[in-house]
């Protein structure tokens, strides 16, 4: 598949990041711990900033919650800690808004679900109370439609008309519409209230992987807000990792999406920031963001039946991780290494000429040394029981000589 260009929309800048128009999809992520209980949610704040996000959203869904927001942001500060903190609201959003002046002056933007404002006139004052609110503090808004609380009223319509069509449409499909509407027809009360247009995100979030690509798809020719993209429910371990990559790859592919979040379930005493580390693998991998270093290593097969290759591959991977705290700052544009080690003689030689800089270790019954690739010529041969330590020397020599000019 060909990837399209970017979609084109305006920018809404939340804190110091800007999303949408030609800015780069931007991370985000979002605590699974009590707002309340200050000092835990500071800790997972920083923990996905620290592995990459950008953005990260709390839930605010009670008077506690809202009023630990400020005490939040301020020992965030104290840290030097500076991602902007997003409130995710549900049922209550304007009472606590309202009732909690330092908690809208607080968070960089507000999230609001229409199906969860109230419903009738009381759905149209509760929204608008909120919309107020975001212009009095100057704050943009994801108005954020989901599968399992879209605003039912507004589906029973369309679905009543659906009945009555002489060409009905499949109940799946009319749920699909009916998420577009409730996103597009806010966002335009919205305007109407008095927001700008630029202060506005949109996003319709649903646990199938087609869903999302055929809602998203739709949603994105009818409007040029900037989009929000992920699953509601990916699921845990492998099956929510490759959900999430897939539905995303498919929509970033289409030039869809100005900022993305994958909804892992995370297994119990895991690392919260699995998910922000897939979101930069996929960003990574469609070529859409750079962060770290590549390493592209065979999978083994019978002529590699030393695991060498594999220790070396699991050596470098590591390394380099390690490394990017200080290369990041110390060497620029370092995260576009693309480092190449191989198994054996057939791929070796190639993908290692293909890479910055590669290595093709000896397979089963080859000569017992590996030829070292730098820019696509033979560099250096190595052999022996320091293999690998000569390896990463030579890598780190590369590192210095490349991207040290680019710092100087």
């Amino acid at each position: 598949m060909i990837k399209k260009q970017r979609r084109k929309t305006p920018t809404v800048k939340i804190g110091s990041v800007a999303i949408g128009s030609n800015h780069p999809v931007v991370i985000q992520s979002m605590t699974n711990t009590n707002t309340a209980d200050i000092e835990g949610t500071v800790e997972q704040i920083i923990l996905l900033a620290e592995a990459g996000s950008e953005l990260v959203r709390i839930t605010v869904n009670n008077k506690q919650a809202a009023a630990a927001v400020p005490a939040i942001a301020e020992k965030l500060a104290g840290r030097c800690c500076t991602i902007p903190i997003i409130g995710d609201f549900h049922y209550n959003g304007h009472l606590l808004l309202r009732e909690f002046p330092e908690c809208a002056r607080s968070l960089a933007k507000y999230r609001i679900n229409p199906g969860n404002v109230g419903v009738g006139r009381q759905h149209d004052d509760n929204f608008r109370q909120m919309i107020d609110i975001a212009m009095k503090y100057d704050k943009p808004i994801r108005i954020g439609v989901n599968g399992g609380s879209l605003d039912q009223p507004l589906l029973a319509r369309m679905l009543d008309q659906n009945v009555r069509s002489s060409r009905p449409l499949d109940p799946d499909r009319v749920v699909a519409q009916a998420m577009i509407a409730s996103a597009l027809q806010s966002a335009r009360q919205a305007e109407v209230y008095g927001l700008a247009h630029d202060r506005i995100i949109l996003s319709v979030k649903v646990a199938a992987l087609q869903d999302l690509v055929r809602t998203n798809d739709d949603l994105a020719s009818q409007c040029d807000y900037p989009l929000h993209l992920g699953l509601t429910e990916a699921g845990m371990g492998l099956q929510g990792t490759v959900a999430s990559a897939a539905a995303l790859a498919i929509v970033l592919q289409h030039g869809i999406g100005d900022t993305i979040r994958v909804s892992l379930t995370p297994a119990p005493g895991s690392d919260r920031g699995d998910e922000v580390r897939i979101c930069r693998q996929v960003l990574q991998s469609l070529g859409l963001r750079h962060f770290a270093p590549q390493v592209t290593a065979c999978p083994g097969c019978g002529r590699t039946t030393s695991a060498r290759f594999q220790e070396l591959a699991d050596r470098i991977q590591h390394h380099l991780a390690t490394q990017m705290k200080t290369w990041k700052t110390q060497y620029p544009g370092v995260e576009c290494l693309n480092v190449a080690v191989m198994g054996c003689v057939v791929n070796g030689p190639g993908e290692s000429k293909q890479a910055d800089i590669g290595i093709s270790l000896p397979g089963a019954g080859e000569e017992p040394k590996a030829p070292v690739y730098v820019n696509g010529k033979l560099f250096k041969i190595i052999q022996g029981e320091n293999m690998i330590q000569e390896f990463q020397s030579i890598l780190d020599d590369y590192v210095a000589r490349r991207f040290g000019r680019q710092a100087s």
